[in-house]
């Protein structure tokens, strides 16, 4: 049985200055399923997760979630920016987890997970709170919601943006090389809870170099290079029988 795409992102640019980043970009991502984007340095994969959150405009194309377009709106057959209010709501059902943790300090663990929800959806501070308890139980960290991040391991604070950003309910989780900025030992607690996320429905979007996760999890794999999507399809057709000479050469450097 065929699902059908939540996310549909369809001929997608996008410059800085005279730099063309993104040339062309399409992709779906059904509903429940997990993509894992690949690629060199400088291939286009975070620039495409930041256009998805409309962090970063896009100079043409269109996203669109569940059949409404993201960040943008046509009239007069012209593509116009959304007010900022109906973006901002459109992206609560985007969760994203970066590279770089970008907890608060001066909060606490469960500050951090209740802030958003509270000030954003107007959520009961009870309810938000039960709700973020079960969160940091789901990442294995419930004994430290009184922690601040500065006594938290690399690993432990990931684990808490993710539990960030799940607090918001979101459609879709975009995962920006999450484990990139961890020591090798912690590594392995970040991807358990994304694996777990996968193995319980959530769609993911996820640029890694960690290719046996990739192989494991993703239900596909798509490379990039130089701002295009090279090569796309299954772990196994993409890591087994790689179509594309740049992708092969990539898969040489990482393996």
């Amino acid at each position: 049985m065929t699902r059908s795409a939540l996310l549909e992102i369809s001929a997608v640019n996008k410059f800085y200055a005279n730099l063309h980043v993104l040339k062309g970009v399409s992709l779906e991502v059904p509903e429940g399923t997990v993509a894992c984007l690949l690629g060199p340095s400088g291939s286009g994969k975070s620039t495409l997760l930041r256009c998805i959150n409309h962090l970063e405009s896009i100079d043409a194309g269109r996203i669109t979630m569940s059949g409404q377009t993201l960040a943008y709106e046509e009239r007069d057959g012209q593509m116009h920016e959304r007010p900022r209010a109906k973006i901002d709501r459109q992206r609560q059902d985007i969760g994203m987890v970066f590279q770089h943790f970008n907890l608060f300090p001066h909060y606490t663990v469960l500050q951090n997970i209740t802030l958003a929800p509270t000030l954003l959806k107007k959520s009961r501070k009870a309810n938000v709170t039960a709700q973020a308890m079960e969160l940091l139980d789901k990442v294995g960290l419930a004994n430290k919601h009184n922690a601040y991040p500065s006594a938290l391991s690399g690993g432990q604070q990931q684990r808490v943006a993710i539990a960030r950003a799940l607090a918001m309910h979101p459609k879709v989780m975009l995962f920006d090389e999450p484990t990139s900025a961890l020591d090798p030992e912690l590594v392995a607690e970040v991807l358990k809870v994304m694996k777990d996320l996968a193995q319980g429905g959530m769609t993911m979007i996820v640029v890694t170099h960690e290719m046996a996760f990739a192989r494991e999890v993703a239900d596909s794999v798509v490379v990039m290079d130089a701002g295009v999507i090279i090569e796309s399809g299954t772990p196994g057709e993409v890591f087994d029988n790689p179509q594309h000479e740049r992708t092969r050469e990539f898969l040489r450097h990482v393996r």
